[in-house]
């Protein structure tokens, strides 16, 4: 048996007396070399079990494969956009710096329901108070208050063919402070789903090119796994939205990604 074969190799004989030093050096130097040759094969024995290909339930070999990545990119215009709008106000207090500001964002607010934006895609991202010190000649603050700044802000989804009348609108309405304009499409599965159908028609196009080159026939597809998939995400490109005599805005492009994993057989 192979442990016991090892086991004699480790085993320590006491050298007789009369071989003197000579004779145990020399005995220590071929166990020595025994060992080194017997770690060898080992280690070596070991690599061709761990690079065996895999074989199945019954001990026939696996079938030979081959795995590629495929990538699907879909774009689209954008049919909504999101954009904030506030009113900033300053005065001597706070309580009157609110009121001036309550008033302006009245009228925002009105303006929203006016071109028909629902409640549910109106929504505060901004409040507050704050104090205002006048610095002094050095740029420092003085720590004195002089008034008060309100600030009010709403974020608001918008069609995109609505996006520069509101504009317009919320300016006459009494906002002054307008921007973070982000595009969208409002319902992206299908594009997602014409994201990923082009991606595994990319890994099979991929697989049968290197099946091609290697000298081997493609199988069936064995396994398909989603490697990623992105929301749509803005792909700039200078195309004006039909907006008449509205503020002109650009709305570009957005993009849809997906990546798979595709195994195949290949004979």
């Amino acid at each position: 048996m192979p442990g016991a074969a090892l086991g004699r190799n480790f085993a320590f004989d006491r050298p007789h007396a009369s071989a003197g030093h000579e004779g145990v050096q020399n005995m220590a130097e071929t166990r020595a070399r025994s060992f080194h040759g017997k770690a060898i094969l080992s280690a070596a024995m070991g690599f061709a079990v761990l690079g065996a290909p895999s074989a199945l339930a019954d001990g026939t070999p696996g079938p030979r494969t081959i795995s590629v990545s495929g990538q699907g990119d879909i774009k689209a215009p954008p049919d909504q956009a999101s954009l904030s709008s506030g009113v900033v106000t300053q005065a001597r207090t706070a309580a009157d710096a609110l009121a001036g500001n309550t008033r302006a964002m009245n009228a925002v607010f009105a303006t929203l329901k006016r071109l028909g934006i629902p409640d549910k895609q109106i929504q505060t991202s901004d409040f507050s108070v704050t104090p205002q010190y006048p610095p002094d000649r050095a740029g420092s603050d003085t720590g004195r208050i002089t008034g008060y700044r309100v600030s009010n802000e709403v974020t608001a989804t918008v069609d995109l063919a609505k996006l520069g009348p509101a504009l317009d609108a919320l300016v006459a309405a009494g906002s002054n402070s307008i921007g973070n304009i982000a595009f969208a499409i409002r319902d992206p599965k299908p594009l997602l789903a014409a994201a990923r159908a082009a991606a595994v028609a990319d890994a099979i196009a991929r697989a049968q090119t290197y099946a091609k080159a290697g000298g081997v026939s493609l199988g069936p597809i064995l396994s398909i796994s989603e490697a990623g998939a992105e929301e749509p995400h803005p792909v700039y490109r200078m195309a004006m939205a039909p907006m008449s005599a509205a503020a002109p805005v650009a709305g570009g492009q957005e993009s849809i990604d997906a990546s798979v994993n595709v195994t195949f057989q290949i004979r």
